[in-house]
This record gives C-alpha cells, sequence and structure tokens, in this order.
C-alpha cells in the first residue's frame, strides 16, 4: 500500500471525513453545506448508486455542470465500490457516446437538456439514464446510508478520460491512492488551512480541476464550485466568497489579469495555482503587480500521473520559466536517449516515479505499454512509471526547465486536444478528402487549432459548410481558429502526408 507511516493512504471517500462537523464543506448556489451535511449527502447517495448499480466496480458516468451531483459523486462512487467516469461537460454527444462505450458505463446521470441530445446507439445496451435532479432526490428518499468505504486503497476508483495525440480520448485508470495522496500532496505544499476558500473553476473532469475538491476537503477548507461565462465572474466570486485559492490555466490568467481587479477583492487572494501550460514571463509579471500578496504557484503535470512539479513562489519572479521541483510523493527522473540519469543542463525525458503514477489506460494495454514503462534504475521507487515524452532539463540548483513535446499533441486553453479527432470530424462530414489539423502558437491560448484541408471532388460549397458542421459536431474548445485551403497535400517520403512540412508553413 502507497503512503507514509504518519499518514497511511486511505479510500478517497475518506477525504469527507477530515473537516469539523460545523465548517463549510460546499458553498453551492441553493446556499452553503457543513462537512456534516456532506458526509450525510456523500453516504446517502452512495447507498442509492449501490442500490442502483450492484455489480462491483461497474463504472457510473457523470455528465453535467458544477453542482452537488457532480462534487459529491467522485466520493459516492468510491464508496458504493464503483468506478467514477467524470465526464467534461462541454463534450457533445459524439465524444460522450466514445466514453460511455469505451468504459461501458452502466449508468450515466446528467443535465436532462444534455442527455436529451443523446441519439439512438450512443448508450450501451446496459447503460440507463438519469437526470441529475432526479438522481440527487431519488437518493434522498431512498434514505440508505453507507459507511465509509473499505476499500483496498490500491483499488480502481476513477476513469478520466484525456485526449493523447493520436486516437479518441483515452481512460486513465486512477486507484483510490492517486486521488489520496495527490489530496495530501497538494495540500501540504500549497498550506492549505481549515480557513481556506478554494473557488473551483476548472471542470471536475479534469485531474487539477478535481483535485480541488480533494485537496481542500484534505485541509478541512471549503469549496466554492463556479460555472463562469466571463471573467468577471471570477472577480465577483472571489468578492462575495473571499475566496483565498484560484486555480486556473494561462488564457483565463490573461483574461484575469487584464481586469480592473478593485485592490481589497484582490488582497483577498492568498495563493494562485497554473497549470495547464506554461506562464509566459511577461504573464507573471502582470499577475504579481495584480495580486502582491498572494503566492504564485507554477505548476506541471499529466493526467496518467496527476502532477509532477511545482516552482517554490519564492523563485517565480527570479525563474519564471521554471517548471521547479518534484511535488511530495514524486519523484521525477530527466532520462537521456542512452536511457541514463542526464546531467545537469542536458535535455532528457521527463520520468515521473512514485505513487502518483496511475494505473494504465482503461482496456488499452497496446497504449498503455507505450507509456507506463518500468521505472529507470536510478528511481528509489522502482515499480511502473510514467515516461511523459516531454523533453526537459535539470540544471545544478535542481530546477527543471520545460524543453519541448515529443509528440503532436495540442494544448489549447488548458485543453489536451488530439488532432485526430479533429480530423476524423472534418473527413466525417464528406466535404474533404484530406484534413490535417495542427497547434500553432497563440498568446491568449497557448495554442490555437489550424485545420489544413483539401476539398472533397465535387464540394464547391466546402468552404462554407466545413466551419457550421464542426461547430455541430465538435466542443467550442475544439473548433479551429483558422481552416487552410489547399488544392493537394505535401507528401513525405514515407508516403504520408508531411505534417512537419506543414507546420513549418504555417509559421512562416
Amino acid at each position: 500500500m502507497h503512503g507514509t507511516s504518519d499518514n497511511p493512504t486511505r479510500p478517497i471517500d475518506h477525504v469527507a471525513l477530515r473537516g469539523e462537523d460545523d465548517a463549510p464543506a460546499l458553498v453551492l448556489r441553493e446556499g452553503p453545506i457543513n462537512y456534516k451535511v456532506l458526509r450525510s449527502r456523500v453516504s446517502r447517495l452512495a447507498g442509492w448508486l449501490a442500490a442502483q448499480v450492484p455489480e462491483p466496480c461497474a463504472r457510473v458516468a457523470t455528465w453535467a455542470a458544477k453542482g452537488e451531483l457532480t462534487c459529491l459523486a467522485p466520493l459516492a462512487a468510491a464508496r458504493a465500490g464503483l468506478v467514477h467516469v467524470p465526464v467534461n461537460p462541454l463534450l457533445k454527444r459524439a465524444q460522450v457516446a466514445h466514453i460511455l462505450a469505451d468504459s461501458g458505463a452502466r449508468l450515466l446521470i446528467g443535465t436532462p437538456a444534455r442527455l436529451a441530445t443523446l441519439e439512438p446507439g450512443d448508450l450501451p445496451p446496459a447503460c440507463t439514464t438519469l437526470g441529475e435532479g432526479d438522481a440527487l432526490e431519488a437518493a434522498a428518499a431512498l434514505a440508505r446510508d453507507l459507511p465509509p468505504s473499505s476499500a483496498d486503497p490500491d483499488a480502481l476508483a476513477a476513469i478520466l478520460y484525456t485526449s493523447g495525440s493520436t486516437g479518441r480520448p483515452k481512460g486513465v485508470m486512477l486507484s483510490h491512492a492517486n486521488m489520496w495522496l495527490g489530496a495530501e500532496s497538494v495540500a501540504d505544499y500549497l498550506d492549505l488551512g481549515r480557513d481556506d476558500r478554494t473557488l473551483s473553476v476548472l471542470p471536475l473532469s479534469f485531474d487539477y480541476g478535481q483535485n480541488q475538491l480533494f485537496s481542500t476537503w484534505y485541509a478541512g477548507g471549503s469549496v466554492i464550485p463556479l460555472d463562469y461565462l466571463m471573467p468577471r465572474d471570477v472577480m465577483k466570486a472571489v468578492e462575495r466568497h473571499d475566496v483565498t485559492t484560484l486555480a486556473a490555466v494561462p488564457p483565463l490568467w490573461v483574461q484575469i489579469a487584464e481586469l480592473d481587479w478593485p485592490e481589497a477583492t484582490a488582497a483577498k487572494l492568498r495563493r494562485l495555482t497554473n497549470s495547464g501550460g506554461a506562464l509566459t514571463p511577461g504573464l507573471v509579471r502582470r499577475l504579481r503587480g495584480r495580486f502582491p500578496q498572494a503566492r504564485l504557484f507554477a505548476m506541471y503535470g499529466l493526467t496518467e500521473a496527476f502532477r509532477s512539479t511545482f516552482l517554490d513562489p519564492a523563485l517565480i519572479d527570479t525563474h519564471p520559466t521554471s517548471m521547479g521541483k518534484a511535488i511530495p510523493h514524486a519523484e521525477i527522473l530527466v532520462i537521456n536517449d542512452l536511457g541514463e540519469v542526464a546531467a545537469d543542463g542536458q535535455e532528457g525525458e521527463l520520468v515521473h516515479c512514485g505513487p502518483l503514477v496511475a494505473q494504465g489506460y482503461w482496456q488499452d494495454p497496446e497504449r498503455t505499454a507505450e507509456r507506463f514503462r518500468p521505472a529507470p534504475a536510478a528511481s528509489r521507487y522502482g515499480g511502473m512509471a510514467v515516461w511523459s515524452g516531454d523533453r526537459v532539463r535539470r540544471e545544478a540548483d535542481g530546477l527543471l526547465y520545460f524543453v519541448g513535446r515529443r509528440d503532436a499533441m495540442i494544448k489549447s486553453a488548458g485543453n489536451r486536444i488530439s488532432p485526430q479527432e479533429i480530423e476524423e470530424a472534418a473527413l466525417a462530414t464528406g466535404l474533404v478528402a484530406e484534413a490535417v489539423a495542427l497547434g500553432m502558437p497563440d498568446e491568449r491560448l497557448g495554442q490555437a487549432v489550424h485545420l489544413i484541408a483539401r476539398a472533397a471532388p465535387d464540394m464547391s460549397d466546402a468552404r462554407e459548410e466545413l466551419p457550421r458542421k464542426l461547430m455541430r459536431d465538435l466542443p467550442n474548445f475544439m473548433q479551429p481558429k483558422v481552416i487552410h485551403w489547399r488544392e493537394a497535400m505535401p507528401i513525405s517520403p514515407n508516403g504520408k502526408i508531411d505534417r512537419a512540412l506543414l507546420q513549418a508553413e504555417l509559421a512562416r
């Protein structure tokens, strides 16, 4: 079992047990609920889930905006002995249908409007659906309480779907221990306390977003879920709820830094945390000027190992481009092309070892074998490690710096986007014969999606129709910023479309 001798690993639903009964745990639109009520509602939702889906380790999915259901489901499903599959509420029916089929979900609880978009054949044969309000009411009416879980901490507790550079989203398998130790680690290095109030603006389907719940509850603090429409909504929520902790991705930080924050409102924030893309030195300066009293944590992570590094906020002004050092419970090695630990200043692959490493990809041994491989001989943990594919270097002071990505995955506004998924959507319209999706540098998004397309024969209306059909079939964060039309695609010596040449041409 993973964990430390003075703080053993536990099933993830135990995280709700750590706050004081009368302390606020979750601030919903309907009002705050304290830890005593939180524990009761988790217990009853777990009892209802166990009655609905009695098969141990069955998958239950949620597809809804932030609220009581999506915040409690990760703990309730785990307590019921089930595996939670959170679905990004921004996804549309085609992506959701893939996740449901791939995970073999037995139950989908979601917003009625979202559920209504599903078409015949989108649900696996054994999967049923229910509106989130109906599910919560049924759980309250059944009034069947389940005690805290006694599950093996290494048992599977959740599957988080993430896009890679090729193929459709793949499910990363997380154990109770993965999530518990992630919560403990973050609560530790962020120095979260019972008086902290975390504004949860990131999707709960992301490991970064989900951990906002777990790490805050581990510390006994309060979470305020927010589905914001405009950056100003974030500022208003900080003012209204006396928020102390705010996590975001670079594009949102750009917008937040542009707002005219009242001095008293900005002073409420004690810590700012960033992941999902690097902060630029200019953005660091703007955030430090806007929130001089707040500690700014730059972090690096990947869903396959939750999070790997953070930079000590005391160094952010002098080392704004550094990824920092390993977080608690993580061991980060830089391995050169000879398979050895890289020398100081030498580029190598970031390899994450230790108990935060996930259990692989759900029902995908081939892709699991590519990314999850035995730890290097130098590892003090051994076992399986995540070979990230990211190129980094470690300087003599121990600080890590990002060099580049080995794969072609597009990272836009904190979202990991599979180029192949966009290309498949374009080809499925019948309007194009060939399509290539690339990520190009963008000041606000980090990377913007550019689609290079060759129209199918006799499709004279392709240029007008393709944007409309992609808007119908893909979520907003996957939409191409620009579509470049070509009469022919460049071909590489191996007979494939020359993506590197297209990338170079667009970069000119």
